[in-house]
């Protein structure tokens, strides 16, 4: 029992005792132990403004992000439009060269079976011709009386003669 109610003395001497710690933590431990705490509030208060503000800045370049894909896909769309327009442009004059080449080449060939054409006329005109005046020589120069023979002769020399 005797814990339970402690002496006067034992009492004031640990009142004394706790006074005094109580002036020495006040005077020196407080003052740091209260600054600690302010300066780890503030730097908390700072942490969490600065990531605040960092959350709005990172949102601002997301949304400028999102802002320049738009863009960035709108002018890949107009490059891959005009790079097709380009190669069907080009498609389409090479064709239309390819034409104009295929036409006067055609031209050219049709112009060169007409000479070749109107060449193996003239020469057959003049083998003809030859032909004519060669049967025509040897029939004057064999005055023949009758007609028939004149005819066999004729169709002989026909036979006999070869066109070159």
């Amino acid at each position: 029992m005797q814990l339970l109610t402690p002496d006067l003395g034992l009492l004031v001497w640990t009142l004394l005792a706790f006074l005094i710690v109580f002036f020495i933590l006040k005077k020196f431990a407080w003052p740091a132990i209260i600054k600690g705490l302010s300066d780890r509030e503030e730097n908390i208060a700072q942490s969490i403004a600065t990531a605040e503000k960092v959350k709005l800045e990172m949102a601002q370049f997301k949304n400028e992000n999102e802002v320049f894909m738009v863009k960035a896909r709108e002018e890949r769309a107009l490059m891959l439009k005009e790079a097709k327009a380009t190669k069907d442009k080009i498609i389409a004059d090479a064709k239309e060269e390819a034409k104009a080449i295929a036409a006067k080449i055609v031209a050219d060939a049709q112009a060169t079976i007409n000479n070749q054409k109107m060449l193996a006329i003239t020469e057959m005109k003049n083998q003809v011709g030859k032909l004519v005046i060669e049967v025509s020589e040897k029939v004057l120069r064999r005055e023949l009386t009758n007609k028939t023979e004149q005819e066999n002769y004729i169709n002989q020399l026909a036979q006999e003669a070869t066109l070159n």
